[in-house]
């Protein structure tokens, strides 16, 4: 039988709060309730810095991203440091590898930054092709550069590391930084345990790139910490015609 109205609840039942989902017991008890909180205009505005806000953000940042993207034609993901000068080979490579790949039907996805980013997305723009741009919210960088079609910000590194992998056929990876080998490491590590298929990943400059394949095959592979199999996983290459094959090949585009 129900309590009537007005009835006291046993004291153990008193200390157990259900709000949604969630389960709150004696201590950790909230006052007041789920709506209530919504609706009571008073207080400061921390709760927007809150975990379950962020998740809205979060939220929002996939959405917008995957409405922006998501007919996007077959594309390849280049990345590179931000920090490459115009005018240097490695830009001038990155021009001719972001037109290439226009040329043979991909679109070009980058970063959105300066240097190696703004060399590829120049490149596809000159070549008349979609130039794309993830950028980053970060203290020290000065938004997305002007060779950049379409354009989105983000809040968050995860989210725009999906979009990258998601709209992306492939990689092109130019000599970078740590924000470059984080990106290269994630990808080879999707590849190795199979969360993406047919994911080729070329690394453009075989004097760059040579100390670290070298200690993966001296060091890590040498140790057991990965097989032999693994350094199949990528291609080094010199020649722009070659990567730009090489993506091709491996995704049947």
């Amino acid at each position: 039988m129900a309590n009537p109205e007005g009835a006291r609840f046993p004291a153990e039942q008193r200390l157990e709060q259900r709000l949604g989902p969630v389960l709150r017991r004696r201590d950790q008890v909230q006052a007041g309730t789920t709506d209530q909180r919504l609706l009571d205009t008073e207080g400061d505005s921390q709760w927007v810095h809150t975990d379950p806000w962020r998740v809205m953000r979060i939220q929002s940042e996939f959405v917008e991203g995957f409405g922006a993207l998501a007919e996007l034609p077959s594309a390849i993901s280049v990345f590179g440091s931000a920090r490459t000068p115009a005018g240097s080979p490695e830009y001038e490579a990155g021009v001719r590898i972001g037109r290439a790949l226009v040329d043979a039907g991909f679109a070009v996805i980058t970063g959105g930054g300066p240097g190696a980013m703004e060399a590829a997305n120049r490149g596809a723009r000159e070549g008349n092709g979609v130039s794309v741009g993830l950028g980053i919210e970060l203290p020290f960088e000065q938004g997305l550069n002007p060779h950049v079609d379409i354009g989105i910000n983000f809040r968050y590194f995860f989210v725009r590391k999906t979009m990258f992998v998601k709209y992306a056929q492939g990689f092109v990876v130019l000599p970078g930084g740590l924000g470059t080998l984080d990106e290269l490491f994630e990808a080879l590590t999707l590849v190795q345990t199979r969360k993406v298929t047919r994911f080729p990943i070329v690394l453009f400059g075989t004097e760059y790139w040579g100390g670290l394949v070298d200690w993966l095959r001296t060091t890590v592979i040498a140790q057991g910490k990965a097989s032999e199999g693994d350094l199949l996983l990528f291609h080094v290459t010199d020649d722009v015609d070659e990567a730009v094959t090489l993506v091709t090949k491996e995704t049947g585009h």
